[in-house]
């Protein structure tokens, strides 16, 4: 009988997110891989939780899973990790999980802590349904998916570096025209977590003159969708600490 793959959240801000169950499973897997060894080691020596640890990247998750697999296939449980929320959601993830259906090996991920779920609740705008777009290309392909975003008929949500807010608000400003609604995350569960509310253009410029920290969040009203209960004539910039 196979071991089970753990997709395990942990917390993006606020290690009291992290829940009894995902400890639990930390402790008890046979092999704990995670994102950065360096970055969990804090996680781990926090919840007193000395299970081996592998790393498992963006740039080793190509290799090779077979060691992986065939310690699962003999029996063992593996809990996979990222340095923060749920992997799989713009983190290493999917790719192993993919190769476990493939061969039968269960997988069970657990609820828990992601960065867009409260960015999106607290926005105030309408998310009953939303898309989900994770990192922007840098470069290549990416005026063709703001593009495509401009014309989506329901809220949707970016992941940014706090290095491209400005530009990338000024571009999507552009694209959906500067008087869309919009909320901009950051630090999302930490002590300073703020979210700035306006339209495109009215947060454009504030993060034109103030420099984002952080891990941000951008979501943005869907095209032609009724206007949410956003006070624009009042933006106030520290809205939401």
């Amino acid at each position: 009988m196979s071991g089970t793959l753990y997709i395990v959240p942990t917390p993006v801000g606020n290690l009291a997110d992290m829940t009894p169950r995902a400890v639990e499973v930390l402790k008890s897997a046979a092999l704990v891989l995670a994102e950065d060894t360096r970055t969990s080691g804090v996680l781990m020596r926090h919840f007193g939780i000395n299970t081996p640890m592998s790393s498992h990247h963006k740039f080793n998750e190509h290799d090779n899973p077979e060691p992986i697999l065939s310690r699962l296939e003999a029996g063992e449980d593996v809990a996979l990790i990222s340095d923060a929320g749920t992997p799989g959601i713009s983190d290493p993830g999917f790719m192993l999980s993919r190769e476990c259906r493939r061969r039968d090996i269960p997988v069970v991920t657990l609820p828990g802590p992601t960065a867009f779920v409260p960015a999106l609740v607290s926005s105030g705008l309408p998310c009953d349904r939303f898309l989900f777009e994770g990192f922007l290309p840098p470069k290549k392909g990416r005026a063709t998916r703001i593009a495509a975003l401009a014309t989506a008929d329901c809220t949707f949500v970016i992941y940014e570096s706090p290095l491209r807010v400005g530009r990338t608000l000024a571009e999507l400003a552009e694209a959906c025209g500067g008087s869309r609604e919009a909320a901009v995350a950051r630090e999302i569960s930490k002590l300073h977590e703020t979210t700035h509310r306006g339209t495109l253009e009215q947060l454009r410029d504030y993060f034109a003159a103030n420099q984002a920290r952080g891990e941000i969040v951008i979501v943005v009203a869907g095209k032609d969708r009724e206007r949410s209960r956003v006070h624009r004539n009042k933006y106030r910039p520290q809205d939401g600490e």
